[in-house]
């Protein structure tokens, strides 16, 4: 195992063998990565491990320098393991120059069937008994789709948790992608108007952008096609504590005056690569509405529930906008199959998404009666009017769940856990012990 030492921590590298299908343990194994992060002084001490759980899907846990964001008030406590959700990371990684070599596409989408968080939480509980021991405990901490995680956590295998901290990830228990998406999108069109009322000035320069993209073909530093809708996704940003300033920053800086006249800048694109790419996180689109998929629920697929879904919001509709003279709406966090068309990092895997999309046969990832019996300790914080996480159903959850203690907040976005220098993490910790 490798050691490092940082400012205030000591890190440690540590790899895993589980089973690629946990109801055969037999069979194939993937390896996953976790770092144990722990303040100087405290290496040999005994102390509570805090399991953290990445948002995304298909996200990494941080590469942490130091003591920074949440970290400064966990190792108060704990010692933390960062853990790698397969396919992520240094975690068995699934992007298009992995996929391949598993062979066909409906051997791939039989492959990422088991990748959602039953599988992960599975993980989880076989890396607890290797580092703690078959009667050990540790805390979770869950962001965003690590919450959900953590739902499934308490659901099948509650008997390894000592506490469970939430932060903006309360999953709809009984929602299917559909319901979901017809939840998000006024929520999506306040965030847009706020952010108009905001910056009054970036309505026009969004309309010009749009125009802009819609009479000529504009490629991005990837190779990657910048269509009106891939422009409007920009507002992904949105959801965050200062996204809106960030997309009017990087609205301010779209056009510049070259030969040929007016057209969008090297600095523009390359903000916008930057934001839309999905080479760093594939799975977060191939996986995101799978992540929703339950037999108990529903026997259909997802089926690109968001595209679906766009269609009753016509608001959203950017041609319709410019001929009305209307804002350009942005949208949020949804995947669209035509990502699967501009995005170098995605192209390869369009079929296997398809695949995907199209399954029908989900396990289910909660179990209500488990929740309604619970005995952990839970805390969550619930972000007042989230993007990403709808709030009412975020609410509907926490009163399934016995003994969770919510605390609701305007106070920040959903990525207040990471934003806020450990404020959140303290305020659940405090809340979970009955001390707030």
């Amino acid at each position: 195992m490798a050691v490092h030492r940082q400012p205030g921590t000591v890190l440690t590298d540590h790899t895993f063998s589980v089973p690629l299908d946990h109801r055969d343990p037999a069979g194939e194994h993937i390896e996953v990565y976790a770092r144990e992060v722990v303040a100087t002084g405290r290496e040999h001490d005994e102390l509570p491990w805090l399991l953290y759980l990445q948002g995304g899907p298909g996200g990494r846990s941080p590469r942490p320098v130091g003591r920074d964001s949440w970290l400064r008030r966990a190792l108060d406590d704990y010692r933390v393991l960062l853990l790698d959700q397969r396919g992520t990371g240094r975690s068995a990684p699934a992007n298009r120059q992995t996929l391949p070599r598993r062979g066909d596409v409906a051997a791939q989408a039989a492959y990422l069937a088991h990748f959602r968080a039953d599988s992960i939480i599975a993980d989880c509980e076989l890396i607890r008994r290797q580092l703690l021991g078959e009667e050990g405990r540790w805390s979770v901490l869950g962001q965003s789709f690590g919450g959900f995680c953590s739902l499934t956590y308490l659901s099948f295998a509650p008997q390894g948790l000592r506490e469970v901290f939430i932060t903006g990830g309360l999953a709809g228990l009984d929602r299917d992608a559909g319901q979901v998406y017809r939840a998000a999108y006024p929520r999506v069109e306040r965030k847009n108007r706020r952010h108009y009322e905001r910056y009054p000035e970036d309505i026009a320069t969004a309309r010009a952008v749009t125009e802009h993209l819609r009479e000529r073909e504009v490629r991005l530093p990837n190779g990657g096609l910048l269509t009106p809708a891939a422009f409007q996704s920009l507002g992904m940003l949105l959801g965050r504590g200062s996204g809106s300033h960030t997309l009017h920053y990087l609205l301010e800086d779209a056009f510049l005056r070259g030969p040929g006249g007016r057209e969008l800048s090297d600095a523009f694109l390359a903000d916008v690569h930057n934001h839309l790419s999905f080479a760093g996180n594939p799975l977060y689109a191939v996986l995101h509405e799978s992540i929703y998929g339950q037999r108990s629920v529903s026997t259909r697929g997802t089926g690109w529930s968001a595209a679906a879904v766009r269609a009753e919001f016509p608001r959203f509709d950017a041609d319709a906008a410019l001929s009305g003279g209307e804002p350009v709406l942005f949208t949020g966090e949804m995947i669209y199959p035509w990502m699967f068309t501009t995005d170098p990092a995605l192209e390869p895997l369009r079929e296997v998404a398809h695949a995907l999309a199209e399954r029908e046969e989900w396990p289910d990832l909660y179990d209500v009666g488990q929740l309604g019996r619970n005995e952990v300790p839970v805390a969550a914080a619930v972000y007042h009017d989230d993007m990403y996480v709808d709030t009412a159903h975020s609410l509907e959850t926490a009163a399934s769940v016995r003994g969770l203690r919510t605390w609701v907040t305007d106070e920040f976005e959903h990525d207040g856990l990471h934003v806020s220098d450990g404020r959140v993490l303290d305020r659940l910790i405090r809340l979970a012990r009955g001390e707030a």
